[in-house]
């Protein structure tokens, strides 16, 4: 069962859910030009908050999620919504592959919960078309606090270092740049940036 399983029924009630959503979507306005005719992915969708933002601007999204009740919602919201360009789907992408490619992937707060992110990042550029744009929005380095000690992720990223990563896979024209603050009960402001790549 996905640690996000018992989460996702109150996801969507929590307002900085979408703030931090809304402010992503903003930034990758300005760092990517987003083309109606453009087929996406979100990977680690959740409960689809920054896709549902992103539906009237692209042609077709695939929500790919490993939690089941995270999926279940987003499914519920399509059918609620009576979105017909947006397809959710139960996989692990550590574990699977999807079956077709893209123009953009992008992802919210979900990379510093893979395991073998150079994997997964290599992945992704497999799965993007020729001229395809990766977006990732997550953490900078934080001590730990953002989770606490019983979750096992990683502490956020240097931006820099997700750059050589990415060039060595042959990713070009990485850019980034802080997108949110996100703040927690401790009263605790956790700095997030944006970035982008290109295959």
């Amino acid at each position: 069962m996905s640690e996000f399983d018992h989460l996702a029924r109150e996801w969507d009630k929590d307002k900085i859910h979408m703030e931090r959503s809304s402010a992503i979507v903003s930034v990758l306005e300005e760092m990517v030009i987003l083309d109606p005719s453009m087929k996406a992915m979100e990977f680690g969708a959740g409960t689809g908050i920054l896709s549902f933002l992103l539906k009237d601007k692209l042609k077709e999204i695939t929500l790919i999620d490993s939690s089941s009740e995270m999926i279940k919602v987003c499914k519920e919201k399509i059918a609620y919504y009576g979105t017909r360009n947006m397809e959710a789907r139960l996989m692990d992408l550590e574990q699977a592959d999807p079956e077709q490619t893209y123009d953009l992937i992008y992802s919210q707060m979900a990379l510093h919960h893979v395991i073998d992110v150079e994997t997964l990042l290599k992945k992704f550029f497999s799965y993007l078309n020729p001229g395809g744009r990766l977006a990732i929005a997550d953490l900078y380095p934080e001590d730990g606090s953002f989770h606490g000690p019983d979750i096992e992720v990683h502490r956020g990223f240097v931006p820099e270092e997700l750059e050589k990563s990415l060039r060595n896979i042959e990713f070009e024209k990485i850019e980034y740049r802080k997108c949110f603050e996100m703040k927690r009960e401790s009263g605790i402001f956790y700095p997030i940036f944006l970035l982008v790549a290109k295959k």
